[in-house]
Parts: structure tokens; sequence; C-alpha cells
């Protein structure tokens, strides 16, 4: 049963989410690192990858939130909420980097947010095997999309890659989670689905 103190808590996270005011548990992976020396067009490029990835991160929390708020078992919802905050720590990793950067995040955040936070309240509706096999397959692909953000960003960078390696260590964990609590097996069609959305997603959030 939904209420209205868990609505209020959603629509608070929501705004300091896309207000970009959340603050991290952990301490970036990139404290202590010295900055890298690489041209205009690397670091562009690097501040581009890391606005995709901080998009992810957005969506990662709106389907977080979107799924424990439907979910079942008191169990599920709360790893659903552990790996929120996870998650959240890396919606501050990623904007701290860009900011040194010199980039920007996306200017659909809004969108972004909203549309996922959609999908994991009915990906929830649909009862918790499948909510936690939308979860272990979003994990899986945004795992491989950060595998290739490792082969595209300058070796010299190692600020930016301590950041996504990190990001990417904890996705594998949040994936091997819902494996454990019992994700189904989604079909086929609809991970092909799921892949075309992300691509749409990065596509566009690369350039606004």
């Amino acid at each position: 049963m939904l209420n209205l103190d868990a609505l209020i808590v959603n629509f608070d996270r929501a705004l300091r989410t896309v207000a970009g005011v959340q603050r991290a548990q952990r301490p970036s992976p990139a404290e202590g690192i010295s900055e890298a020396s690489i041209d205009e067009h690397a670091r562009l490029e690097t501040a581009a990858l890391m606005r995709v990835n901080h998009v992810g991160e957005v969506c990662a929390q709106a389907l977080y939130q979107g799924q424990a708020l439907t979910a079942r078992e008191p169990e599920n919802r709360r790893a659903l909420e552990q790996a929120g905050l996870e998650e959240q720590d890396h919606l501050v990793w990623s904007a701290q980097r860009i900011e040194e950067l010199g980039g920007r995040t996306s200017l659909l955040n809004p969108l972004w947010y909203a549309g996922s936070f959609a999908l994991g309240a009915v990906a929830g509706a649909l009862g918790d095997r499948w909510s936690l096999a939308f979860l272990a397959e979003t994990e899986h692909q945004v795992e491989e999309h950060l595998a290739g953000h490792l082969r595209r960003l300058p070796e010299s960078d190692r600020k930016t890659r301590a950041v996504v390696e990190a990001m990417r260590a904890d996705e594998a964990k949040h994936r091997d989670s819902a494996i454990a609590l019992g994700a189904a097996e989604l079909p086929r069609p609809a991970k092909l689905a799921m892949r075309a959305m992300a691509r749409v997603m990065t596509t566009v959030s690369h350039r606004i």
C-alpha cells in the first residue's frame, strides 16, 4: 500500500536528485589523485562521457525509488533502498568530476528522472521477481556501458577512471544481489528493448 509519507519522501528525493544537492556517503574514488594533463578535445569528450554516466545515475535513483515504492517483500525493499544509497554516491561523484572537467550535467535530467521512476514503479507492480529481473538486467547493461567508457577514456586520466571503475564494481554487486534475491530471467525481447532505450538515452545525453 502506498502512503502519503512514502510519496513525500520520494518527491523530496526526486527534487534533490534533479537539483544536484545529494550527498555522498563515501568519498570519491578520485579524491587525492592528481589531475592529468589532457588536450581540450579529450577533456570535452571525457566530460561528455561523464555526463552520460551522470544521467545513468539520475535514472538509477528514479528506478530504485519507483521499485522500492511498489516492492512487496520488506527484504527486497530494503535491498533496493540500500542499492539506491550506493547509487547516490555515483550521482555525486560523477557530478563532481563533470564540474572538475569544466562540463555540465544534462539539461534533460527532469525528463530522464520522470520516465525512469515510472518504469521502476511499473516493474515493481509486476511483482518482486520481475522487478528484480529488470534491476539485474539494468545493472548488467550499465556494467557493460561503463566498461566501454573505460576503453574510451584517456589512460592518463586516473581521476575519471577511478570513478568509473568504482561505479562499475558497485553495479556488478547490485546485479548479483538482485539475482540472489530471486530475480527472474527477462525474455530476450525485453532485454533488446532496454538496450534500444539505453542507446537513445546515451546518444541524447552525450550532447544535451
